[in-house]
């Protein structure tokens, strides 16, 4: 018999861990994983970069009273830094559009807003909240002042205020208004010229700046400060950095199990019959 018939000797020693992933198969799965994992690491990089806010505005920046077109302009979603801004306004009343939101607090004590729409000097109209009334009667004698009274130009003082989303009715009244909504109140004006704000003036001056109607001003505190750190986007990031420990451990957990089922076969096992017994 030559030695070319010889059959191969079976390794003295079983491989090690560190060989079985060094072997190609599993230097191409590692480099699989390093991609995944580079991928997640920009997704990672990116949640952190929404997670804090580098710039926030200082402590009282929303008491500053500053021109309406550099907090928002019609059509537009108010930045988050600038809802609650102290502003001034200046327009006329539209006679016949004063209507009656619901479910309104005012320092604790529930009743009624008193709103309007005024178009300012530059054309646009805006939603105002006028004033507050304890009960629905004292809130539509209130309108009805307004609008037998609201004539010529007017001036009011007030914030800038996100809009609360339309939602609809679940009373007795279809037509009822729950929510302090431009896009709710622009259905029931009716036909309008010009372009529409979508965040709402919350006046500071509860008789619409034209005589006393019988409302209390609207308790509108400064807006709390936000935390600097946006935990949803900090979670995400979290879980980013999850995702890309995993997908090593993954590659680890796949070679240590081929590395098992070599030392069973070495040792004379064979690992379908032990898996048949379990």
């Amino acid at each position: 018999m030559t030695s070319e018939t010889l059959p191969p000797e079976a390794p003295e020693f079983p491989p090690t861990l560190r060989e079985v992933m060094l072997r190609p198969r599993w230097i191409g799965m590692l480099v699989l994983c390093l991609v995944v994992a580079a991928i997640f690491s920009v997704l990672l990089q990116w949640q952190l970069s929404r997670s804090f806010d580098t710039d926030p505005q200082p402590a009282g920046a929303t008491e500053e009273i500053l021109p309406l077109d550099d907090i928002v302009r019609p059509g537009e979603y108010i930045d988050a830094d600038y809802d609650g801004q102290r502003t001034d306004v200046s327009g006329t009343w539209t006679g016949g559009d004063f209507l009656v939101v619901t479910q309104r607090v005012n320092d604790g004590a529930e009743g009624f807003w008193v709103t309007g729409h005024l178009v300012t000097d530059e054309g646009a109209n805006l939603a105002v909240a006028v004033g507050w009334a304890e009960t629905r009667e004292e809130a539509d004698a209130a309108a009805q002042r307004l609008d037998a009274q609201a004539s010529g130009e007017v001036e009011m003082t007030g914030r800038m205020i996100s809009d609360e989303g339309a939602v609809a009715a679940t009373g007795d009244d279809p037509y009822e208004i729950t929510r302090m909504s431009p896009a709710a109140l622009l259905g029931r004006w009716g036909e309008t010229d010009g372009p529409v704000y979508r965040a709402f003036f919350a006046s500071q001056d509860p008789d619409g700046g034209v005589a006393d109607v019988g409302l209390t001003a609207i308790s509108s505190p400064a807006p709390e400060a936000e935390s600097p750190v946006n935990w949803l986007n900090l979670f995400y990031a979290v879980e980013w950095a999850i995702f890309a420990a995993f997908s090593f451990y993954l590659w680890y957990r796949l070679a240590k199990d081929a590395w098992e089922r070599e030392l069973e076969e070495f040792a004379g096992v064979d690992p379908d019959a032990l898996d048949d017994e379990d």
